[in-house]
């Protein structure tokens, strides 16, 4: 492989594994405060143990993300430079701010919480809960608007030296398919952190043990779970789309495998792209939705590939294309599954249906599926370009650093992760099976 493709899979590599690590983070922070409200208001410890139980499970996923994150940045420098030279003027600013976020504001209020507890008032726990929530939050934030003025460059300008430099930090911060894709990702975090709550809580009820506090994890976990899903759909997801189709056309194309323009265009759910023939083979599709969809009429034109260039076409168009439906497939599982959850929940019979808790215990790992498919649909869609429309990937990487090298690397990286995922999974399997209540040192003690 020459040393572009190596850069670019040493990269995908590294923050699709990190990736792992905040989905969960940001979806708990916001479930920790939802915990911690209610033990607010009930005045019962049950929930407070809860949050107790879902912070240990943060914390190991928190301090998995800084150590799997801290690579990715100096990959800016070795893999990318040129690219860091060209645009660091502009991102160098809302990365520098997710990192004070993230490391101050976060891991500060981290520590208060699961560490300070007998020392703070009820009301102060809960605003150490809240501040780490915010903390995450921002730090998401930041790093969507930096991926998307790389999707929607706004407020630059190119200097005579060849680079960009940013002339508005609040036009960069106000982008609005920052805002969208921000909003996106957020209930795909949620919707992380609800299956997972959702999938302890059915353990522990279908094992007929820790009951009650299984109950709560399930109760919240399908209760914050069916709007997640929804709201990761529509709004979000629909306005997502809209956008793609309007300002990367060739991308939205692609994602559909719409190889040709066409009037009452159709929806194609299931399918393989051809790239020989130009054609969806075994098509399964419905007629005219895709026109409707981002035009709200089913008689409107949406542009196919073969409007533009093939140099302008996404590289790895195939897997883009099934990426995409990946995700798709999978959000409307989720609103089906958490619906009929949702429903039983209601008539008060979930606790008592194992043939949905069953399902709610086995499809924790199916949003992380989900998320890495989003993110690789959005970074391979804006393909060939790393900034749209300004700068090729081909123009952005190292060219000092050999193909060699960078697979050294990415195989040290690998021997590396396999090793940490390993601890986390040990340190998790544990606080899981002591279950709330135990000690914050005990599953850190047996581990």
């Amino acid at each position: 492989m020459d040393a572009l493709t190596m850069h670019r899979l040493q990269f995908a590599f590294t923050i699709t594994f990190h990736y792992l690590f905040p989905q969960l983070t940001m979806g708990l922070a916001l479930l920790i405060v939802i915990l911690k409200t209610m033990a607010l208001r009930t005045k019962n410890e049950r929930y407070d143990d809860a949050a107790r139980f879902w912070a240990k499970i943060f914390g190991v996923n928190f301090l998995l993300g800084v150590v799997t994150g801290i690579p990715m940045e100096f990959q800016f420098g070795t893999n990318w430079s040129e690219f860091s030279r060209l645009v660091g003027g502009i991102i160098g600013q809302p990365l520098a701010m997710e990192g004070v976020f993230s490391f101050f504001l976060e891991s500060a209020f981290l520590g208060m919480f699961l560490f300070a507890e007998k020392r703070l008032s009820r009301l102060a726990h809960w605003g150490a809960a809240f501040m780490v929530f915010l903390g995450s939050w921002l730090s998401g934030f930041f790093i969507i608007a930096t991926d998307a003025w790389m999707q929607h460059p706004v407020a630059y300008q190119l200097m005579p030296d060849g680079t960009y430099q940013v002339t508005s930090f609040l036009g960069l911060m106000m982008n609005p398919w920052a805002w969208i894709q921000y909003a996106h990702n957020e209930c795909g975090a949620v919707v992380t952190g609800v299956f997972v709550m959702s999938a302890v809580g059915a353990l522990y009820v279908l094992r007929d043990g820790k009951s009650e506090q299984g109950r709560i994890f399930l109760r919240l976990g399908v209760t914050a779970g069916v709007i997640a899903c929804i709201l990761q759909i529509f709004p979000t997801g629909d306005l997502h789309g809209k956008y793609v189709a309007h300002h990367q056309p060739i991308a939205m194309a692609a994602m559909e495998g719409l190889f040709h323009s066409e009037k009452g265009a159709p929806i194609v759910l299931i399918g393989q792209p051809n790239m020989q023939q130009q054609t969806i083979d075994n098509p399964i599709a419905v007629n005219k939705v895709l026109s409707f969809l981002i035009y709200g009429t089913t008689a409107a034109e949406v542009s196919g590939l073969d409007a533009y260039p093939k140099d302008l076409w996404p590289t790895t168009l195939p897997l883009l294309f099934y990426a995409y439906h990946i995700m798709a497939g999978l959000g409307t599982y989720f609103v089906l599954l958490m619906g009929v959850a949702a429903f039983l929940l209601w008539r008060g019979r979930l606790f008592t249906t194992r043939w949905v808790l069953w399902p709610l215990l086995l499809s924790f790992p199916l949003p992380y599926i989900a998320n890495i498919a989003g993110w690789m649909t959005a970074e391979i869609g804006r393909q060939p370009w790393l900034v749209y429309n300004l700068i090729r990937t081909a123009n952005g990487y190292s060219r000092e650093v050999g193909a060699s090298t960078t697979l050294f690397t990415l195989l040290g990286f690998m021997g590396m992760y396999a090793v940490l995922s390993v601890l986390w999974i040990v340190l998790v399997y544990r606080i899981v099976e002591d279950g709330p209540g135990a000690p914050m040192e005990h599953a850190a003690g047996r581990a």
